[in-house]
């Protein structure tokens, strides 16, 4: 597999030079381990899902850890976060050796207390997506951005059959308890379904016959291991009664599409599901901006209940606004300007910036004036006015 550069690397290299260790985290296959070997080509690799590895931590691991030579790469951290706890003993042995520990791992959430209860100030965290539009071309609405699948995309529907039925439901089950496989499956599809609406539980698990408890298990464990944006109202209240239920996207449109049974270009055109999944789309590349940047995600979408809606709000420097409207059409109107000129003329200390993303790759003309205040941009055009 060609190796794709991954505007994560400054970042990561930065903090190498400033931390003991550093921890990457994100879902399955995004590409940690790839990037990690080739930033730290002398390191040597230990793969914590090997079960001979795992036993032989199980059994003495101290004397793992004393047989290692940093710098080293410990691969999928969570599987024994008993070694924490002795990476930390060997990180203030040696305070000022910096880049040592290059950690990896795909649960966030249950990671991340260990980190917090025994590696605090010795660590540096970072957060890795799938491949983004900036890192290659061939990322896309319909094949996302998992390497295993822009490299080889005549594999794509074996590469998301295979990453179902095993990446996210070993790690899905190690968060939570599930014991209906099928009906778990059932769900991710009604997922999909229903992203870019506002979330309801409640109808949710009403066709899949579990409970609403249950529903708000999975939810947290897609978001946990990375497959899910939960993306919640804009929290200020600009003079209006705002609706306070959040919306679910999914990291990467690709999966959304497998769910979705949606294979081809020519489908995708047609598809009643093409809109919510442009705008997931645009979401994901959003979140993937901000994490490349060392930042964590931070997207809020707008609706007050008169029904006025704003797809993403994003807060910028200085205070700023981003209003963002995502359109899958390659024609955009001014009429599509009319609900972020609205948004916009409401709000006070606050500059804002009003883009309506279009589906094309064309660039716009110079100034791309839709609207009076509003943009007409491609995706890569709006990017950077988010940088």
């Amino acid at each position: 597999m060609a190796y794709i550069a991954r505007a994560l690397a400054p970042q990561i290299l930065k903090a190498g030079k400033a931390f003991s260790a550093v921890l990457l985290t994100g879902p399955r296959q995004c590409g940690k381990t790839t990037l990690l070997k080739h930033l730290y080509a002398r390191a040597s690799y230990v793969l914590l899902e090997d079960p001979d590895v795992v036993s032989r931590v199980r059994t003495d691991p101290r004397a793992f850890m004393e047989a290692l030579t940093p710098p080293v790469i410990l691969d999928e951290i969570q599987n024994a976060p008993e070694l924490m706890n002795y990476v930390r003993a060997r990180i203030d042995a040696a305070p000022r050796k910096k880049g040592q520990w290059l950690l990896t791992g795909s649960q966030e959430a249950p990671l991340m207390q260990g980190v917090t209860e025994s590696m605090a100030g010795r660590v540096a965290v970072l957060h890795l997506l799938p491949v983004s539009t900036a890192e290659s071309p061939k990322v896309s609405l319909i094949r996302g951005g998992y390497p295993g699948v822009i490299t080889r995309p005549a594999s794509a529907d074996l590469w998301f059959r295979s990453y179902v039925q095993t990446y996210l439901e070993r790690d899905v089950r190690a968060v939570t308890a599930i014991r209906d496989l099928g009906t778990f499956r059932r769900f991710l599809a009604l997922l999909a379904s229903r992203m870019g609406g506002m979330l309801n539980k409640t109808d949710l698990a009403a066709p899949l016959g579990v409970s609403v408890p249950t529903i708000t298990e999975w939810l947290n464990a897609l978001e946990v291991t990375g497959q899910i944006l939960v993306i919640p109202p804009y929290f200020e209240n600009f003079g209006k009664r705002l609706v306070k239920t959040p919306k679910v996207h999914f990291v990467d449109t690709g999966l959304a599409c497998h769910l979705l049974g949606i294979e081809r270009a020519a489908a995708l055109k047609t598809s009643t599901f093409r809109g919510p999944l442009f705008e997931g789309f645009v979401a994901s590349e959003i979140a993937k901006l901000q994490v490349n940047g060392g930042s964590r995600p931070e997207i809020y979408y707008f609706r007050d209940q008169q029904g006025l809606e704003v797809d993403f709000v994003v807060p910028l420097k200085s205070q700023r606004l981003a209003l963002i409207e995502a359109k899958a059409t390659r024609t955009p109107t001014p009429a599509m300007a009319q609900p972020l000129r609205r948004l916009a003329g409401t709000i006070t200390g606050h500059p804002t910036t009003a883009v309506l993303v279009y589906d094309g790759n064309e660039p716009s003309t110079a100034g791309s004036t839709l609207a009076p205040g509003v943009s007409a941009l491609t995706l890569s055009e709006m990017l950077a006015k988010l940088m």
